[in-house]
């Protein structure tokens, strides 16, 4: 039986008629840029996540860029964030000409250890980006009462956490700006490039607006030095079409979570951390298990899918080797990229399948 790690043409399948008519619409009035969809979308997700307003952009990585810019992150600036996650968020820090500042990982969230961050504040500092990974949000209070301790801004990478709470609220609660992914992968994809900025504050509305729009307000006069970033009209009414759906298929990969807490409990591996209060939405179900790349081959030889999200910490990959890290600077991170596996927890996965990877991983332990 084929599982695979995501099945994104299931899902389009399921509501493809709604889709189109949402996307014909669009092609009908021929409104392709900052029209009603993305007006709309923007409120929307914004009050899905608790937040006051919402930018849409060109994607998460934008999302990430336009937010420290507004925050006026300047080179040399330095901004504290995980070696342990998809590298958007060093790669902005570098490209701004910040100075990326790693802390270590929590082993039980994968998530930025808020014990390891005040020790890496210096003079230099100016913010913070911690990464929801996985589904589940980093300690946003705690983080958040170090930053005001220090006076230091909170990016949060809510890419992979849509939909997520703390024991506070949701993700858009604790802002200077939470940026979202709407890759086709994540939980809420588009059907390409997509992303938004979620904010509290007016001032920092605005900023972002100007700053996705070339700098410019619509006209021919510019306050910023900005970007071309503005999130289509197209990929809008895609998300428009999909996010009445987004609960119900948080459901399904929260139902799917259970099943393999249950049924994969007792085996050679550590099973997802779920911090208490927390609402996790799984945008990854991840074990550890000190033979992982033996599972994963043999799950692969048994047709399904997985995923090493991350292979390598960012401190020890070829482009950031400048920082001067070496290894054995971040062990929990380094542990974690040795075995860390995702396994299928897609909603339209089938009883079958969920049933066929769990007899397949007890296989691999028996």
């Amino acid at each position: 039986m084929r599982v695979p790690m995501a099945d994104i043409k299931a899902q389009h399948d399921s509501i493809k008629n709604e889709i189109n008519s949402s996307v014909a619409e669009v092609l009908d009035k021929c409104v392709f840029i900052l029209g009603d969809n993305v007006k709309g979308i923007e409120s929307e997700i914004a009050e899905y996540s608790g937040a006051e307003y919402g930018v849409g952009v060109a994607s998460g990585t934008d999302a990430i860029a336009l937010s420290l810019r507004a925050v006026d992150i300047q080179p040399g600036d330095e901004v504290i964030t995980t070696p342990f996650t998809f590298v958007a968020t060093t790669e902005v820090i570098s490209l701004l000409g910040a100075i990326p500042v790693y802390a270590d990982i929590d082993p039980l969230t994968f998530n930025l250890n808020p014990n390891k961050i005040e020790e890496k504040i210096t003079s230099k500092t100016k913010a913070i980006l911690p990464v929801h990974l996985y589904g589940q949000c980093a300690d946003a209070e705690r983080i958040s009462d170090i930053a005001k301790k220090h006076n230091l801004k909170v990016i949060w990478d809510g890419a992979q956490a849509i939909g997520a709470e703390t024991q506070a609220g949701k993700i858009g609660k604790y802002a200077d700006a939470v940026t979202i992914s709407f890759y086709p992968a994540k939980n809420l994809g588009a059907a390409g490039d997509g992303g938004m900025v979620l904010v509290n504050d007016p001032e920092l509305l605005e900023k972002i607006k100007f700053l996705r729009f070339h700098g410019s307000g619509g006209t021919y006069s510019y306050k910023y030095v900005g970007y071309c970033s503005r999130l289509d009209e197209i990929q809008a009414a895609v998300l428009r079409a999909k996010l009445p759906h987004l609960d119900d298929w948080t459901a399904k990969r929260e139902v799917h979570a259970g099943v393999y807490n249950s049924e994969l409990s007792g085996l050679d591996i550590t099973l997802p951390y779920v911090v208490p209060g927390y609402k996790h939405t799984f945008y990854q179900y991840t074990i550890r298990t000190k033979r992982r790349n033996e599972l994963k081959q043999y799950l692969a030889d048994h047709e399904i899918g997985t995923g090493v999200y991350y292979p390598n910490p960012l401190h020890l990959e070829e482009a950031y080797l400048y920082l001067g890290y070496k290894p054995g600077d971040f062990p929990e991170a380094e542990l974690a990229s040795k075995e860390a596996l995702s396994i299928p927890v897609y909603p339209e996965m089938s009883e079958d399948q969920l049933h066929y990877v769990v007899k397949t991983i007890k296989s691999f332990f028996a």
